[in-house]
């Protein structure tokens, strides 16, 4: 079975220097995505779409683990995208 690890792959995305900032080329790649609104730390809607994200990331793993050619990978970790009419209210 092949193995494709993209942490490894592109470990300058996923690892970067904590020493100097850097431009980098992100190469096209897919990606499965849920758009919503609100506060992600009060809304339920926030954690039923990221269960929805994670059932089918792993139905897909599993399916591809299963087909010819077999590939296993892992499930790559959560990004998101947070933005604001005003900027401002984000606080660091």
């Amino acid at each position: 079975m092949k193995r494709v690890d993209l942490r490894k792959q592109y470990k300058y995305l996923y690892a970067p220097s904590a020493k100097a900032v850097g431009v980098v080329d992100v190469p096209p790649l897919n990606f499965l995505m849920i758009d919503g609104q609100g506060n992600p730390n009060t809304s339920p809607d926030f954690g039923a779409a990221l269960e929805a994200l994670y059932a089918m990331s792993y139905t897909l793993k599993f399916a591809v683990k299963l087909g010819k050619p077999a590939i296993d990978y892992p499930v790559m970790a959560l990004e998101g995208l947070w933005w604001t009419d005003d900027m401002s209210r984000f606080s660091v």
